[in-house]
């Protein structure tokens, strides 16, 4: 487990995330997208008509939360569009209003908006989180293919839980509440339709600081 005085808590800066040179990596294994594969994890899907959980609001006490109430929230949609600047990978996400730095191809001591780069083999990422309030789906609308790091539930999650699926970019993904990501990652510049509980809240992993890596996922299956 990491050191619990590393743990953010503050709001991480996802546009500066301060992350230092030349740390390991860690590498995930990736493999292709099927139902079977998914199992746990969320599933995917054909269509972006589905229905996402949403999870009712815990109790504070021994009384129970009403049946009919804490989970009327609804649901954000926008759209999750991804793009390169170099060696750097950018986020941004209409359905919450986020804006990110998702990751690098290289080093991020050697990374570099305007270098003038060959498609990615890989995207090293810092962080992760998962919404404990409802469910979060992608769907690929220019057929981009696309990697997806996840982590089971648990909020003792470390590098080495993680799995990676790629997909061909003819279907998206719904990923169940309480499970680990970070958005999804295109080799090219790409268009998702998100969804997802319209609290948004987050519950975040800063591999850097906790774990002293980054994640490194490739954009093939092994």
């Amino acid at each position: 487990m990491g050191s619990a005085a590393a743990v953010t808590k503050a709001a991480p800066d996802y546009l500066n995330p301060a992350v230092p040179a030349g740390l390991p990596r860690h590498r995930v294994p990736v493999e292709i997208a099927s139902a079977a594969a998914l199992d746990g994890y969320g599933r995917l899907i054909e269509t972006p008509d589905i229905a996402i959980e949403i999870v009712r609001w815990p109790a504070s006490g021994w009384r129970p939360v009403d049946p009919d109430s804490g989970d009327q929230g609804g649901v954000a949609e926008g759209l999750f569009s991804f793009e390169w600047r170099g060696h750097v990978l950018y986020g941004r996400n209409t359905a919450v209003g986020g804006h990110y730095l998702m990751g690098w191809s290289c080093d991020p001591g050697e990374a570099s908006e305007k270098a003038v780069a060959a498609p990615p083999e890989r995207v090293l990422l810092w962080h992760a989180n998962y919404h404990p309030d409802g469910g979060q789906m992608f769907f690929p609308l220019d057929a981009t293919p696309f990697v997806v790091p996840l982590a089971l539930p648990g909020d003792d999650v470390r590098p080495e839980r993680f799995k990676a699926f790629w997909f061909d970019g003819t279907k998206g993904l719904y990923i169940h509440p309480g499970v680990w990501h970070e958005g999804v990652f295109p080799v090219r510049p790409g268009r998702f339709l998100d969804r997802q509980g319209r609290v948004h809240a987050r519950v975040s992993v800063d591999f850097a600081r906790e774990f002293g890596c980054l994640l490194e996922v490739p954009f093939s299956p092994a």
